[in-house]
């Protein structure tokens, strides 16, 4: 997945307003404390805002607050990690799905969410 920056003023043109939101398959996981700018996360390539080669220092971490405020790039590997693993579901669930569907639904399930949340 790829790391962004959405600067406050352009998160409305982003974003859309609560009357017209505009749809975005982005995760924000940090903000400036003043909440001047964001950080998000994305699989594909968002060409409104800055790609960025690593996290930035003045963030707070924003996706897992009971993880704490760091954020750093291990951080973000593990936001990965997580919104795989809900993405999967749990082991019942994913027996259920086998049994009841067969191993190759199963399997695209998995290749789909490996595909919406790649590791970087």
């Amino acid at each position: 997945m790829k790391l962004y920056k959405l600067l406050q003023s352009n998160y409305e043109t982003y974003f859309g307003t609560p009357e017209n939101p505009i749809s975005r398959d982005v995760i924000i996981i940090g903000q400036k404390p003043n909440c001047d700018s964001f950080l998000l996360l994305s699989k594909d390539t968002q060409t409104e805002l800055e790609l960025l080669n690593e996290v930035p220092t003045g963030f707070d971490f924003t996706y897992c607050q009971e993880w704490g405020l760091k954020i750093n790039n291990d951080i973000i590997d593990k936001v990965i990690i997580d919104l795989r693993k809900k993405g999967y579901g749990s082991w019942e669930s994913q027996l259920e799905k086998i049994y009841d569907d067969g191993i190759d639904s199963w399997k695209a399930d998995i290749t789909s969410v490996k595909t919406k949340y790649p590791k970087k």
